[in-house]
Order: structure tokens, then sequence, then C-alpha cells
């Protein structure tokens, strides 16, 4: 997992000390998700704020794009203008997606190791008891297999584990609703497929409302992307320990809560209403006619120009300056080089 499961290491004491208190790895997975889910709302506010800030440039975007269709140079340096002049940040959503997906990694680490994370054994003695069972250590479902097969049949360890090592395994209360959490689900009728088809459900649920909810409207192929990531969903959720897609149904059943508070919080429409008042003033501010002094003729004279305008001004000015300053250093005059540039 590298880089993504670096949070594994903090997120499995605290896993760990829900489970101590709980007793039931089922329940402390449930009591842990609300509480990440909860820490994470802050973030979730940022969000809903930044999609309805997406909203209210959207008809601008819009316009530059189809203004400067086939001039894409041109339109990259409209775009950038406006978020100079407007505020407009397209990278602004992009930190609360990234440390949601930052977490998900993180408990993935933690489902996929629970021997590490949770249970800490050392990796020399997980890496023996995979080669005992002729599993690679790194696989993702090496532990779980591990975790079963002590449960099981013990002996086939020999002295591998401790007997305090051992006790803490086969003590590992993993059963949640008769359904043993380590297990991977297959395409077969039996209890492993209630939380893996509950998670797909309730990510598409998710994705589909909040995405109404935000006031955001998707575009052309955009419309089938809650649907194709919830596709893609299936098929990981068949490769990992049915422990995380009881993580994921819980944690979008929660966020689905929280859309809906923050929607009460934070109504889209009246914060893209809002935001769309402050663009128009800011492009009423930019048109309106401002008082400046001027030098005509050797004489200085009061003119009334717009903020375009007063920016050529001051361009015209800061070349004068510069050119006085830097006179006896050049053999071309400086508004020469502008021409010829």
């Amino acid at each position: 997992m590298g880089i993504f499961g670096i949070l594994g290491t903090p997120l499995g004491y605290v896993l760990q000390g829900i489970y101590e208190i709980v007793g039931n790895y089922g329940w402390a997975i449930i009591l842990f998700t609300v509480i990440v889910r909860l820490v994470f709302f802050p973030l979730q506010v940022k969000q809903q704020k930044s999609t309805a800030k997406m909203a209210a440039y959207q008809p601008m975007i819009q316009e530059i794009q189809k203004k400067y269709a086939k001039d894409r140079e041109k339109q990259n340096e409209e775009l950038m203008r406006m978020q100079q002049e407007y505020g407009y940040n397209p990278a602004a959503g992009c930190a609360p997606m990234f440390l949601n997906f930052f977490v998900i990694f993180g408990i993935i680490e933690v489902v996929y190791r629970p021997l590490q994370y949770i249970l800490h054994l050392p990796s020399d003695v997980i890496e023996a008891a995979a080669k005992v069972m002729n599993l690679a250590a790194s696989n993702y479902t090496t532990q779980s297999e591990i975790v079963k097969q002590v449960q099981t049949n013990a002996s086939v360890f020999g002295d591998i584990f401790s007997a305090e090592q051992l006790q803490a395994i086969q003590n590992f209360d993993v059963q949640f609703l008769g359904i043993n959490l380590m297990n991977k689900p297959e395409l077969a009728l039996n209890g492993l497929l209630i939380f893996p088809i509950l998670s797909v459900i309730t990510m598409a649920m998710l994705n589909v409302v909040t995405m109404k909810m935000s006031g955001q409207q998707l575009q052309g192929s955009m419309k089938w992307m809650p649907w194709m990531t919830s596709l893609m969903f299936v098929w990981f959720a068949f490769q990992v320990p049915v422990g995380f897609s009881l993580y994921y149904t819980v944690s979008n059943l929660f966020m689905f809560v929280q859309s809906v508070i923050l929607r009460k919080m934070y109504d889209p429409e009246k914060l893209k209403a809002q935001i769309q008042e402050e663009i128009e003033e800011k492009k009423r501010q930019k048109k309106a006619k401002k008082q400046v002094k001027v030098v005509e003729n050797g004489k200085e004279v009061t003119k009334s120009v717009s903020e375009s305008e007063m920016n050529r001004l001051r361009l015209e000015m800061a070349r004068k300056l510069d050119e006085e300053k830097y006179k006896d250093e050049r053999t071309v005059p400086l508004s020469q080089l502008s021409k010829e540039e």
C-alpha cells in the first residue's frame, strides 16, 4: 500500500482501543467509522462550500470555454485571469477529497493486516506464519487467513506464536451477525454477500443524492461517473475481507446523514446565489469609473477611467519610471523594446 497506507499505524491504534472497549471487531469498526466521519465533518463542510462555488462559477467557465474553443492558450489565459480577479480556485475542493481517500486507504491497510495494526504482532512472526501457509506475507488476505487458521487449527503453526500471541489471535472476536469479517466474499448465495452489496448500493445512493444536494449539475459523460465508480467498487469489494465492506456501508450511511444536516446548515442554492452576487459586485466594481490625475500636454488633469484603463495607465507609468531609472544602462529605449516584442 506504500504511502497510501501511512495512516494504517495511527488508525490501527484507534481501532485497537475501541476493540478493547467493545470486545467485538464488527462493533469496533462501526464505532470507529462514526468517529472518523465526525472528525472529518469540518472537511465535508468545506467540500460543500467549494462545490457551491464551482456551481456559481460554472456559467463563466462555460462562456470562456465556448468563446475560445479553438484557442486553448487564450482560454487558459482567461481562466487564469478569472482566478485572479474573482477568486475562482478549481483545486479548492481537492484537499478534502484527497484526505478522504487517504483515510480510506489507511482503513484498507488496517483491515488487510489486523495482526500487524490491531494485535501488533512482530513482522518476522507474521512472515513465518505466512510461510507455513505458503502465502506471501505482503498479500492483502494473508493475515486474515492466518487468523482464521489459528482459530480453527492452530497446531499447524507449531511454536511460531508465543502462548500470549496465540491466545490474542484465538480470542480476537471477528464474528458479526454470524459473519466472519476475516472472510473474502464470493459470488455465492450466503451471508458474506450482505455487506458488499450494501456498500455498493449505499455508495451509489450517496453519490447521486449528495450531487443533487450540492446544487452542481454534471455534464456529458460526467453524469455517469457515480455509477461507473460504483461498478468499479463491486470488483474491489470482492477482493478484500468483508470487514472493509462493513466499514464502507456504515461510512456511506453516516455521510448521507451528514449531507442532509449540511444542506440544512449551508443550503447550496443560497450559497450559490450569494457567490453569484459577489461575482456581480466585482464586475460592477471593474466597470465603475474612478477619478485619477494624469499629465496631458504638460498639464495635470482629472479623468474618469474604468479599472482596465486604470491598469493600463499604471503599466504605462511603470514603464516610464523604469525607463528613466535605467536609461544609462540601455542602448535601446524600453518603449522601442516593447514594440519590437
